[in-house]
């Protein structure tokens, strides 16, 4: 696990051929009513990446959402709504491409930050995730901040390596780790994500990005929402914790 400010240059690498590019990327988020922000979202996406980025919205709307995504060219796929973690898993297994790269649909991320995610991913991580804390986050309400604090802290405490900021909503993974693993949280989806590639020894880099004061309401209420992904950090890091026991053979 690493982190650091800048995107490295790879070194001795000048075959670009097994470089991805925006072509093998697919963006997918869930969405919620953000007819505020999601086409402002969605056209700094299509901006950075020449429109060469897949877009995969999982909505479960009642407003304009999904026709505002349509018009930015994003596949929306409709369900009922189930939490954040049913949608941002559907998300991340429906495309196919190989780099699937998550964010809010908010406008809290910064799209710009998309090459330096891609540049990670062809220097050889497998996850990169987005630090919101390493600047400050001083869009973040404060109580909110001090509770992904808290958040990381006791993460690193589970698991004995020390992270940052186990809640971000942006990251990308290589395909293989997101089909390689079973997900199973649902508001702790976000820790999730984190906690059991890093625990299962893929290569993990966090990676200081701006945070932005959200557009729309938040559909997250802070105290129970909080309680629901501490409960994730601590049941996902025991469980990846006694993953890593040996376990005797079976008698016949």
């Amino acid at each position: 696990m690493s982190t650091g400010e800048q995107p490295e240059t790879m070194d001795g690498t000048d075959d670009t051929d097994d470089r991805y590019t925006f072509d093998d990327v697919s963006v997918v988020m869930g969405t919620y009513n953000e007819e505020a922000a999601i086409g402002k979202v969605l056209a700094d996406i299509e901006d950075v990446t020449d429109g060469k980025a897949e877009v995969v919205c999982i909505d479960g709307s009642s407003d304009r959402t999904p026709e505002i995504a349509r018009d930015h060219g994003a596949t929306v796929i409709e369900q009922e709504p189930q939490g954040y973690g049913v949608a941002v898993h559907a998300a991340i297994t429906e495309p196919d491409r190989p780099i699937v790269v998550t964010t809010d649909c908010d406008d809290t991320y910064p799209m710009e930050q998309l090459p330096e995610f891609l540049e990670l991913i062809n220097q050889g991580y497998d996850v990169v995730s987005g630090d919101r804390l390493y600047h400050g986050a001083d869009a973040m309400p404060a109580f909110n901040r001090f509770g992904n604090h808290a958040f990381a802290a006791l993460a690193s405490l589970l698991m004995g390596t020390r992270v940052h900021d186990t809640t971000t909503g942006m990251r990308a993974y290589r395909r293989e780790v997101v089909e390689s693993i079973e997900w199973t949280e649902n508001t702790g989806l976000s820790a999730e994500l984190l906690i059991r590639p890093l625990m299962r020894g893929y290569d993990i880099r966090e990676h200081p990005i701006e945070y932005r004061e959200r557009a729309g309401e938040t559909k997250l209420d802070p105290l129970q929402g909080g309680a629901e992904i501490a409960r994730s950090i601590v049941k996902v890091s025991l469980e990846e914790r006694l993953r890593e026991l040996p376990h005797e053979p079976t008698q016949q």
